[in-house]
């Protein structure tokens, strides 16, 4: 009987205990649903400002053997204390990430007072210990991850809706406690149109037509004329300019005229004619690789030579020939994908997941025109071009290249690209030194975005394919942005050339 007793004592003990964990458990699982610690939202921003100087990305400057970037890294016992863990999922107190950065031991306190980072605030301690308490999950980096077509949000104010960016808009709205504006008068809406599509004020003659304009679709008229106004093309030009690092001079100190314009005219006649986004890349990266390639598309790759040129004596030809090819790589990063690929020229890239082995696989892509560091020199003859250079005849200027500002024709030439017929090879060059060549490289793309298929040529046409894969993560969503941008002063991502992990996370994610 006594033992009878016992075990009904024990069995009943016991199962009001599992009933209470099962209580504890839904309410946690509900709490950490409400709750939820996002890695790529929360705590990578964390990590990227205070810890991956140290324990990131870049193995030359990794501390303690601890990388804090990759899941499996964070988790394994740590090299130089083989009990401890930088992470242990569930259990913050056991977790030395959490331990070093809330202790107040000025000698184990992390970052350290040595590294000349800020100490962590209590929110983000607080941020860390719930998110190592929910699991301490990874995510893949939000940027680096293909893009999926979210469903349309439903909101509240759904008469206001005009189109789904709307919805999108109005659920974050809602989200914040806000609500939209009221629909501006006319003529502030025809201003508004006016500046974003051509940068120019609308005359009173253009504003009074719109006013008096009493159809339903009045303003998707309006739009409609300023789309096809030259204007257009040349308000669309400006930012790509900026961006391809347009100029009418060499830029070093000894500064002569160059005629890269008619590249110039040739972005305002792409934008005119509303030329597809995958072929107004293509033609700039690789027009000239082509199958049989017109005037047109050789001299859209002059976006590649838009870079400083030198025309001082006395310069090392190599140098300057190392650093036109590095140009062209660090503007494709800028320009294409949105990432400060420049950071790996020296070393392996201290916030993203790209080695120097990799900066110099794409460098490979453009490492093989024929142009050379110094071709001439202030006070020598006239160039406004350097080889490989296309000059533009009056055939092209009556044909295909009609769209040239023939006002402009002083001397019709324009650098362009042009690959040599043997591949040139490519090393890495130690901390990008050009006469410290090492390991010899071949062209490649960042694993971590998409890895450079075999089906693709080694050559910038064959990037140009990688660019346009549907699996690239970046390409889409960099130019978006940038339009975005244009419109509205400020991009989803307002660090619109920084996609990566030091970048600005985008403000509405689902849009």
């Amino acid at each position: 009987m006594k033992k009878l007793l016992i075990f009904i004592v024990i069995f009943v003990t016991a199962s009001c205990w599992l009933y209470i964990s099962s209580c504890t458990n839904a309410a946690t699982e509900k709490e950490s649903e409400e709750n939820a610690i996002s890695y790529n939202f929360d705590v990578r921003p964390i990590f990227s400002d205070k810890c991956f100087k140290c324990h990131g990305p870049d193995g030359n400057k990794r501390e303690a053997g601890l990388r804090l970037d990759i899941e499996s890294e964070a988790y394994k016992a740590l090299t130089e204390h083989p009990r401890a863990h930088a992470i242990v999922p569930f259990n913050p107190d056991a977790s030395e990430v959490f331990l070093r950065v809330s202790t107040k031991d000025t000698s184990e306190v992390m970052p350290p007072a040595s590294s000349l980072l800020p100490a962590l605030t209590e929110t983000e301690i607080s941020t860390i210990r719930r998110w190592i308490k929910q699991g301490g999950k990874y995510e893949k980096h939000w940027a680096f991850i293909p893009p999926r077509k979210s469903a349309v949000p439903a909101i509240k104010n759904s008469d206001w809706a005009k189109n789904e960016i709307d919805h999108f808009v109005g659920a974050q709205q809602e989200k914040m406690g806000l609500s939209p504006n009221p629909e501006a008068e006319k003529e502030r809406l025809a201003k508004r149109a006016y500046l974003d599509l051509t940068g120019l004020l609308p005359t009173p003659t253009a504003v009074d037509s719109f006013v008096n304009d009493a159809s339903a679709n009045a303003y998707e008229k309006m739009i409609d004329q300023l789309l096809a106004q030259p204007a257009f093309g040349e308000r669309m030009a400006l930012p790509w300019l900026d961006l391809a690092r347009y100029a009418d001079s060499h830029g070093y100190q000894d500064d002569n005229y160059r005629s890269q314009w008619p590249w110039r005219d040739w972005v305002i006649n792409a934008y005119n004619r509303n030329l597809s986004y995958d072929k107004f890349v293509t033609w700039q990266l690789a027009g000239d690789l082509l199958p049989n390639p017109t005037r047109e598309q050789i001299l859209a790759t002059a976006f590649n030579r838009n870079h400083k040129i030198t025309e001082e004596g006395g310069v090392i030809d190599e140098e300057y020939r190392v650093e036109y090819v590095t140009d062209r790589t660090n503007s494709f990063g800028k320009s294409f994908i949105g990432v400060t690929i420049e950071c790996a020229k020296c070393h392996d890239h201290k916030y993203d997941p790209f080695s120097q082995k990799e900066y110099f696989q794409l460098y490979a892509f453009f490492n093989n025109i024929t142009d050379v560091g110094l071709e001439s020199v202030v006070g020598g003859p006239e160039t406004y071009a350097k080889n490989p250079r296309m000059r533009i005849t009056p055939d092209d200027l009556g044909g295909i290249l009609h769209f040239l500002n023939k006002k402009d024709t002083t001397r019709l030439e324009v650098s362009v690209m042009k690959d040599r017929d043997t591949a040139r090879q490519t090393f890495i060059l130690n901390r990008g030194s050009y006469d410290a060549p090492t390991t010899e490289v071949f062209p490649a793309t960042p694993a971590a975005l998409l890895p450079y298929a075999t089906k693709y040529p080694s050559n910038r046409l064959g990037l140009a394919e990688w660019l346009f894969d549907p699996a690239n993560p970046l390409t889409a969503r960099v130019y978006v942005n940038r339009v975005w941008q244009e419109l509205f002063g400020k991009g989803i991502v307002r660090s619109v050339d920084d996609f990566g992990m030091q970048g600005q996370l985008p403000s509405n994610p689902k849009l």
